[in-house]
């Protein structure tokens, strides 16, 4: 007889405690009055960024992020928003990264990050009502508020140079990920906020202080789960941004990107609004205290 693969079968605990957590996240946002929303996989173009790669269909591209469609939902008049879906960036592969993978992203008009921060820690609460997150021995602590540390703020306390010297010398996510990362968010959460406007992305800038963008990223146990902007709904300024990125881009040898001409169209009529992608992986990684993201997944491309 036969045996199963019994590898696939033993996640059958993880993948139970993964169905109930996406569960919990739509109740979540549905009890709020978010819509959930589903939009296309296959665009004819992503926001252009540096450091990420898109996965080519025929002429066009599986999305990176449902962002751009999202956001002309918000420009349509539409107030509050939600899609869980999956997403795709080449060549990301480790035991925190997954080249096809999850993302859950929610979108608010009329607001800033702030109230995004709000919302994440009262997500956390619903999913996680004891407070405490153990992870490998420890206990993080979930309770509110949860700390914020500006990038200036941890590259001082953490890096071996400055923020402003790792930008001049180009090495900004070498010193970030190898030597600040590794520290936040281990005994609670952590907020790291006020990017540098070079690495704003579609973030706008802080009202009075322009070489500071209203961004932040949520990190857990060193691990980043969400990047978070107040929108930015200049659309001059986000297609200058989409330029320099796309000259980025070509300089380092990388193909050339078109760019998302209807977004940009449309970016006029986006009101004020703050919007979140989280990764539902690495969430449901913390939250059943796993190593690696391909055991909170049924399959990852290696069993294919």
């Amino acid at each position: 007889m036969k045996e199963p693969n019994w590898a696939l079968a033993r996640k059958r605990q993880a993948l139970t405690e993964r169905a109930r957590i996406i569960q919990e996240i739509r109740n979540f946002f549905i009890h709020r009055g978010y819509l959930e929303v589903e939009t296309p996989h296959r665009i004819p173009a992503n926001a252009p960024e540096a450091h990420i790669d898109i996965v080519a269909s025929g002429p066009w591209a599986l999305h990176t992020s449902p962002e751009l469609a999202m956001k002309r939902l918000l420009a349509a008049g539409y107030e509050q928003l939600f899609q869980l879906c999956r997403v795709w960036r080449e060549s990301e592969r480790g035991q925190y990264h997954l080249p096809e993978f999850t993302l859950l992203e929610w979108y608010r008009a009329g607001v800033d990050y702030h109230a995004l921060m709000t919302e994440c820690m009262e997500l956390f609460f619903v999913l996680v009502p004891e407070g405490k997150l153990s992870r490998q021995g420890r206990m993080i602590d979930l309770s509110m508020p949860w700390q914020q540390l500006t990038v200036s703020e941890a590259f001082s306390r953490y890096a071996p140079m400055s923020l402003q010297s790792s930008l001049t010398a180009d090495r900004f996510e070498e010193v970030l990920t190898g030597e600040v990362e590794p520290h936040l968010g281990k005994l609670q959460p952590t907020f790291l906020t006020e990017y540098p406007t070079s690495l704003a992305a579609l973030a706008r800038t802080k009202p009075g202080e322009p070489l500071v963008a209203e961004r932040f990223e949520l990190y857990i146990d060193g691990l980043e789960v969400a990047n978070a902007f107040s929108e930015l709904t200049d659309p001059h300024e986000q297609r200058s941004r989409f330029d320099a990125a796309e000259e980025t881009r070509r300089a380092s040898g990388k193909a050339p990107y078109p760019l998302p001409e209807k977004f940009l169209t449309e970016l006029i009529t986006m009101p004020e609004a703050a919007g979140i992608a989280l990764g539902l992986d690495r969430l449901i990684m913390l939250l059943t205290d796993s190593d690696s993201i391909d055991d909170v997944v049924a399959f990852t491309p290696d069993d294919l």
